[in-house]
């Protein structure tokens, strides 16, 4: 009996924090992110130049594409599809309950491994669909700051509400999309055809259940052999090494091409990352497999120091790069791009609804963001993992002349500060 009345005030005092946390981190306006004409754009080693004969600051949300010439507009525009293209995970609410704990939401304590899921996914879109791929549909999101809010404040009083009567929170459905009328549907070929279904593959290994590769709940149970549970605060390290764990363990056979190498004291050693290139695949055939290599590092004592900026540009800058786990002090975020000193990034704190990925087309928007961000540099937390993706072994010896050139101005710096 009483290990029953435990249980019950822990379901408790889990629903009302729920919903506590879907009050701070659901109310979130959709801000404009202002870009200055007059400096390049980098993503994820990707170039972007807005520059126009007039000076001041545009922004990507397409609020003033009047104001910008042709050519200059499709910049913009190409930036948008890119960075929506990549995949968007958040904190989630109401999805299958965390094994060993109350928890059906990670609001307030899963961001950095929404960020390294991120990073992840990423790395597994450059595997399967290559830099150059973009989602069809990015332009079609919404970024209406007002349909976005209306929605958070429905969703936020039903979630309120129903944790104070312990009932589950009802769904609230996302706004219908307009539907392209019969004969408009775009003819998807072949190619476009197998892209959208790996799309959502790589999406579906991210699903918020048991049973996906690389969920929530599979990232937790990997996470306890580094004594983290359900509900504490993950470093950008540890979560490399559950991240390296998570596709080791991975039983899907498209991910048999794919392996993790985490680095130890900031040093890549090549002959141990060529080994696991060179391994043997589980279907007994011997080949090469594609590796993310993920970098623990950190820029600084306190506080980052202000010298490793060019370091962090310089990686941002490479084809190679596929994104930094990172963030301000406790609040992770995952860094994709720059320009001049502030960094453009992806940010998990957006309380969203459970999807089930597992039936047929679920709804995609949900994973993807409408708009970036920017931070000063100046507000990075010194401790993060870069990531970095490599397709062969010959890209690999190509990718660790800049990795290790980087590597080396970086431990310089360290050095500094080590005496």
């Amino acid at each position: 009996m009483e290990a029953t009345g435990t249980d019950e005030v822990e379901k408790i005092k889990s629903k009302f924090m729920s919903a506590w946390h879907n009050m701070k981190y659901s109310w979130v306006l959709k801000t404009k992110t202002y870009f200055s004409r007059n400096s390049p754009v980098f993503l994820l080693g990707k170039c972007y130049h807005f520059k126009t004969e007039e000076s001041g600051e545009l922004s990507t949300d397409g609020a003033n594409f009047d104001k910008i010439n042709t050519e200059i507009s499709g910049n913009v525009e190409e930036f948008r599809k890119d960075f929506i293209s990549r995949i968007w995970l958040t904190y989630r609410e109401e999805f299958p309950q965390i094994k060993g704990s109350a928890l059906t939401t990670d609001c307030g304590w899963g961001c950095t491994l929404r960020t390294g899921q991120m990073l992840l996914a990423q790395g597994l879109m450059l595997h399967f669909l290559g830099r150059a791929w973009v989602w069809p549909e990015a332009l079609d999101m919404d970024s209406d700051s007002e349909s976005w809010t209306s929605h958070t404040v429905r969703k936020l009083t039903a979630s309120f509400e129903a944790s104070l009567t312990a009932e589950r929170d009802p769904k609230i459905l996302p706004q219908p999309q307009a539907q392209p009328q019969r004969g408009t549907r775009r003819n998807w070929d072949v190619n476009e055809r197998r892209n959208e279904a790996y799309h959502r593959k790589i999406i579906s290994w991210f699903g918020d259940s048991p049973l996906a590769a690389f969920g929530l709940h599979q990232l937790i149970e990997y996470g306890k052999k580094s004594g983290k549970m359900a509900g504490d605060w993950y470093g950008p390290a540890v979560v490399a090494h559950i991240l390296r764990k998570a596709v080791e363990e991975a039983k899907d056979p498209e991910l048999q091409g794919v392996t993790v190498y985490v680095a130890q004291d900031c040093t890549v050693y090549s002959s141990d990352v060529i080994d696991r290139q060179c391994s043997f695949m589980d279907s007994g055939k011997a080949g090469t497999k594609a590796v993310i290599i993920l970098v623990p590092v950190r820029l600084g004592g306190e506080r980052t120091n202000t010298d490793y900026l060019e370091f962090v540009k310089g990686i941002l800058s490479l084809e190679y790069c596929v994104g930094i786990i990172g963030g301000r002090p406790k609040q992770s975020y995952y860094f994709a791009g720059f320009q001049d000193d502030s960094l453009i990034y992806m940010d998990p704190h957006y309380c969203q609804s459970f999807v089930d990925v597992s039936i047929k087309d679920f709804p995609l928007e949900s994973f993807h963001c409408p708009s970036p961000k920017k931070m000063s540099f100046k507000k990075m937390d010194p401790s993060c993992t870069i990531g970095f993706y490599c397709r062969t072994v010959q890209d690999f010896e190509k990718a660790s002349e800049e990795i290790t050139k980087s590597l080396g101005l970086y431990r310089e710096e360290l050095n500094k500060y080590s005496i």
